[in-house]
């Protein structure tokens, strides 16, 4: 009898803790399928100034914060040999111009000169034929032909050397022009490499410098981008990246927004990967973004690469090795579509009317 109810009690424990067995069952909703990524906010056009020339930073022109316009003014740099150069270029450029058209150029002496030789040459042509038409006539002496011969031909020769000295010069000059000109130019950009400005309309970021430190052309000054566009730097895994194109929709939250969803769109996508990280980098941009945006905001992303507005699915946790689930028949082979985080979708194996077991820990 003690055996008897020993057994009865047993048998009543084992019912008690096995219980009914936990079950679900499939179910037709809209699915979705999406690529993780990190997310990072960073203004559209976003730089880092350097300086191409060495020196002491003399004047910094903003602050963090300021919205500048292309060209304008950032940091100055002193280094008084660019505008020491710049001045003596100046200077050879007035001169050399002078020379060439002013007033007392060069070349007006020369044009005096081979006027002079020119009515000199007239003056002893005159002479010559006339003394050469009595000399033909047998008139005069030999020793005077010859001598207002020789004046001629000494008039005629100093106008030819006269003219080609004008070419002559005329092309030194020019030459000595445009030379000035290029050293000029060149002087300006050396001292422009002391100035260094904006290369788009928007706000300054970062300045990395104060006044009177030593700049250097290996380390950034500022770091400036656009004011009102920000895009969504993404980083995405090289297992998922051959799943993405361009127009693909984004889910982004932020970190500094709480639960607020944002949508976005794929617009860039590098194809370089970043071998420490293993990463790809996608650009995405806000279709409406937030009132208040900075630089660095990080959050999530989600790409949407397929979604489909009725499927049959599962938790993916009923999943046993990725292709069968414990149903009432036992272990079932079942074919699966798209999948996100917590879901899986059925393609065939099973219908909504399948009980699903969890699999067996």
């Amino acid at each position: 009898m003690k055996y008897l109810v020993f057994s009865v009690i047993g048998a009543y424990l084992l019912l008690a803790c096995s219980g009914p067995k936990e079950k679900t069952y499939p179910q037709k909703l809209p699915m979705t399928e999406s690529v993780y990524a990190s997310a990072t906010v960073q203004p559209d056009s976003l730089y880092h100034a350097y300086s191409v020339a060495i020196g002491i930073l003399e004047h910094i022109w903003v602050e963090e914060g300021d919205t500048v316009s292309k060209g304008d003014l950032l940091l100055q740099i002193s280094n008084t040999s660019p505008e020491m150069n710049k001045e003596n270029a100046r200077l050879a450029l007035e001169l050399a111009q002078k020379n060439y058209t002013g007033t007392s150029a060069v070349l007006n002496s020369i044009k005096d000169e081979i006027e002079a030789a020119v009515l000199q040459l007239g003056n002893d042509s005159i002479n010559f034929y006339r003394q050469k038409k009595l000399w033909d006539q047998n008139i005069g002496s030999k020793v005077e032909f010859d001598n207002k011969k020789l004046a001629y031909e000494l008039a005629r020769n100093r106008l030819d050397a006269l003219k080609k000295k004008f070419e002559r010069t005329k092309n030194e000059l020019e030459t000595q022009l445009r030379q000035a000109e290029n050293n000029y130019r060149s002087s300006l950009t050396n001292t422009n490499d002391f100035t260094i400005t904006s290369k788009i309309n928007g706000t300054v970021y970062a300045l990395y410098k104060n006044l009177g430190e030593i700049i250097t052309t290996v380390e950034p000054v500022a770091t400036l981008g656009m004011t009102n566009r920000f895009v969504v730097e993404l980083l995405v895994d090289e297992v998922d990246i051959i799943k993405l194109r361009r127009g693909q929709k984004v889910y982004i939250t932020l970190d500094s927004y709480g639960d607020t969803v944002f949508q976005g769109t794929v617009h860039k996508i590098y194809p370089r990967k970043d071998e420490r990280s293993q990463t790809f980098t996608v650009e995405a941009i806000f279709n409406t973004p937030p009132e208040t945006l900075y630089p660095g905001l990080s959050g999530e992303g989600n790409i949407v690469i397929s979604e489909t507005k009725e499927a049959l699915v599962i938790p993916k946790t009923y999943l046993i090795n990725g292709s069968t689930v414990l149903t009432d028949e036992g272990e079932t082979q079942v074919t699966t579509g798209l999948e996100n985080m917590s879901m899986v979708e059925i393609l065939d194996g099973i219908d909504e009317h399948t009980a699903l077991y969890p699999p067996e820990p």
